[in-house]
């Protein structure tokens, strides 16, 4: 099990921003902070210059047999922000002084997108040093012949040396979300063909949804037909959302926007379900509409923060609430939950930020105290909170 020193301290901190009275607020951030830096120090004593640490056997693993420093780039924003400035330049001079794409290894688009090209390009917005821009622009270079397919929508791996590519059946998720990291960087280079690429991959996506407005869970992007036609908010479909709206605000593309109003529209109607433990997103088919599971999981408790995003601070509320049901049925979140039985279906949980996300988002929209009580230490939360009453019918329109 790797361990994503981000995502932990997303949710430290997260916790500690929400902590109510009496919890003191000063104290906790001095705990965030200690035990990131306890987790950053075991990174530098037992796997520095790779990409993690092995937690329990304390050794390094580098996810593609050649370190390309994940963990280093990935947390650099995180320890500038925590005021962590000596760790932060260690990290720094280790990125620019050994960081090199010029490997012959085969790589995720959409992981080494949101972790490295994101992390370099939030570093070189902090920090102002140009070869952070540099080596982000190198690697935008080489990530671009995946979107060499005959849809433009871009395969899932590429060879950072040779350019050559696999992984031909993609999903949504991977697809469209590149687009605030490509767009990033065509604004900081002023290369416009990084915004464009990504650009294409979400609109030949979006051009091949069903007739009710609904996109399914794999596609094949040589072809540009559906593989699976599965529709949900889950992994392999989540951030294709976000990005919509995300894309819509950071570069006030139109397109982005409209998109995104005609996508909530279809998962409100056809997606949301009214269950006797609240509201919820299941699953449907994409022609249909017709509902095929009720799972909901760590992954999808990103909605309420976007539906915040998006204006719709009610429904991030209700969806709110069932989330913190499900993280307060056992303590905290499972992987997977069949929220009609509230029967889990897996147990794990793997360090996932974004129900605490959800939570900063409706504080920040609502100033409501009930947020901060939800990002508190579960030792700290109250009990699991009572079911409203059930539905006589399941909501289509809100």
């Amino acid at each position: 099990m790797r361990v994503r020193i981000a995502a932990v301290v997303l949710l430290l901190s997260a916790s500690t921003m929400f902590a109510a009275p009496p919890v003191d607020r000063a104290v906790m951030a001095a705990r965030v902070r200690a035990e990131f830096l306890h987790s950053w120090k075991a990174y530098e004593q037992y796997a520095w210059g790779h990409d993690e640490l092995r937690p329990l056997s304390k050794q390094p693993r580098d996810w593609y047999g050649q370190p390309l420093l994940m963990t280093p780039v990935d947390s650099l924003d995180t320890l500038l922000l925590m005021g962590l400035n000596d760790e932060a330049a260690k990290a720094k001079t280790l990125i620019v002084e050994h960081l090199s794409f010029d490997k012959d290894i085969s790589v995720k688009v959409f992981e080494v997108t949101i972790r490295l090209l994101g992390g370099l390009l939030s570093g070189y917005q902090m920090t102002g040093d140009a070869r952070l821009l540099h080596l982000a622009d190198d690697l935008g270079t080489r990530l671009l012949p995946a979107f060499n397919t005959p849809t433009g929508m871009p395969y899932m791996y590429v060879n950072l040396r040779t350019g050559k590519t696999s992984g031909a059946r993609s999903n949504p998720a991977e697809i469209g979300t590149l687009i605030l990291e490509f767009g990033t960087l065509s604004k900081l280079t002023n290369k416009p063909v990084y915004f464009e690429k990504a650009k294409r991959a979400i609109d030949e996506l979006y051009k091949r949804r069903s007739k009710i407005d609904l996109v399914g869970e794999e596609i094949d992007v040589e072809s540009g037909a559906w593989v699976s036609k599965a529709s949900h908010v889950g992994g392999g479909i989540d951030s294709y959302y976000e990005y919509l709206l995300k894309c819509s605000r950071l570069f006030h593309d139109g397109d982005c926007a409209s998109m995104w109003k005609t996508s909530i529209a279809a998962l409100n109607e056809h997606l949301a379900d009214e269950a006797p433990s609240g509201l919820w997103y299941g699953e449907v088919n994409m022609d249909s509409g017709k509902r095929t599971s009720s799972e909901f999981g760590a992954l999808h408790a990103f909605l309420p923060a976007v539906l915040v995003m998006g204006g719709d601070v009610k429904r991030g509320r209700r969806l709110e609430e069932s989330c913190f049901r499900m993280w307060t049925l056992r303590g905290i979140e499972p992987e997977v939950l069949e929220y009609r039985t509230m029967k889990i279906k897996e147990p794990g949980y793997q360090l996932r930020p974004e129900i605490i996300e959800s939570a900063y988002y409706l504080h920040h929209a609502t100033h409501d105290d009930r947020y901060l009580m939800m990002g508190q230490p579960s030792s700290k939360r109250s009990s699991p909170i009572a079911a409203p009453r059930p539905a006589t019918r399941r909501s289509r329109a809100w």
